[in-house]
């Protein structure tokens, strides 16, 4: 099963899905949209997808949002559970898109960058 966070209104979302549905897939897997503004995240399905991203917890956010400003994300100070708290009330912060496969996670931008999921894919 292949899962994409996915924002339709985003041209980088929308790259890596048509990437994953119509290159890097050539098995057909199952794949799952989910729209994580209609659908927000919880603070522990953000845990998970970080732990499958393996990276910091910041470089899950979206710093080009207004809330980002408005709730001064900038703070070095904030804890990873204020981050997380902070995503899942404000999900446009959550980068776009994110693709899970097999127990790993890519931010996919650029869309390219999902690749690394699909290591035997031709292009």
């Amino acid at each position: 099963m292949i899962t994409i966070y996915h924002n339709p209104r985003c041209s980088k979302s929308r790259g890596a899905c048509e990437l994953v549905n119509d290159v890097y897939n050539p098995s057909n897997e199952s794949v799952e949209v989910i729209e994580y503004l209609r659908t927000p995240l919880s603070v522990e399905q953000l845990k998970e997808l970080n732990r499958m991203l393996g990276v910091p917890v910041r470089e899950m956010l979206r710093d080009s949002e207004s809330v980002y400003e408005e709730l001064g994300l900038a703070d070095v100070s904030l804890s990873d559970a204020q981050l997380y708290e902070a995503i899942a009330a404000n999900p446009i912060l959550l980068q776009r898109p994110i693709v899970v496969r097999d127990g790993r996670a890519v931010i996919g931008r650029p869309p390219e960058n999902v690749k690394a999921l699909f290591p035997d894919a031709e292009e």
